[in-house]
């Protein structure tokens, strides 16, 4: 039997309860985010004393652009990683962030000790990317880890005989080579 797990129903309100799970997710990281993002102080003072930590540990070719880079890419991979769950396609996840990031910057525009970037943008889109990349990484690891325990399932399922007497359900055992 081939089915595919898009051919097999979802179980009731099993699916609803994932995207609510999502939703709720979503706007309590997306709450947060824009706390930072557009709060009228700058994040300058905490990714310099980042930095300085960071010297400080024998870091000391770690720059200030580098952490508040990194810094970027940790504030978005959250909503790569929900936007991907939400969404079912990563892409769309992507494209999403990719929409916020840059409404982000252009609101930082408007407020006086802020500055938009369009590198932020960039790191912006590479954190989402990289949550993105983890969905469907964990995604991937889960069908495999499905494929083989039906084909286990399956492996050792008995034969099934026909009234003659012919087995009607035959499956390979592993051979070795």
């Amino acid at each position: 039997m081939n089915t595919r797990r898009s051919d097999i129903p979802p179980a009731p309100g099993g699916r609803r309860r994932g995207v609510t799970a999502v939703l709720s997710a979503l706007a309590v990281y997306l709450g947060g985010a824009l706390v930072i993002l557009l709060s009228p102080t700058s994040p300058a003072e905490l990714v310099a004393a980042t930095t300085t930590w960071l010297r400080d540990l024998g870091l000391g070719a770690v720059r200030q652009g580098w952490v508040e880079f990194a810094a970027n890419i940790a504030l978005f991979a959250p909503l790569g990683v929900l936007l991907t769950l939400g969404f079912r396609r990563s892409w769309a996840g992507i494209a999403a962030a990719t929409v916020v990031s840059a409404t982000v910057e252009l609101g930082q525009l408007l407020l006086p000790h802020r500055t938009a970037s369009i590198r932020d943008v960039f790191a912006n889109v590479l954190g989402a990317a990289t949550g993105a990349a983890l969905v469907l990484a964990l995604r991937a690891g889960r069908r495999r880890r499905e494929t083989i325990r039906r084909t286990r399932r399956q492996a050792h399922t008995p034969l099934v005989p026909s009234p003659k007497g012919h087995p009607t359900h035959t499956v390979e055992p592993w051979s070795a080579p």
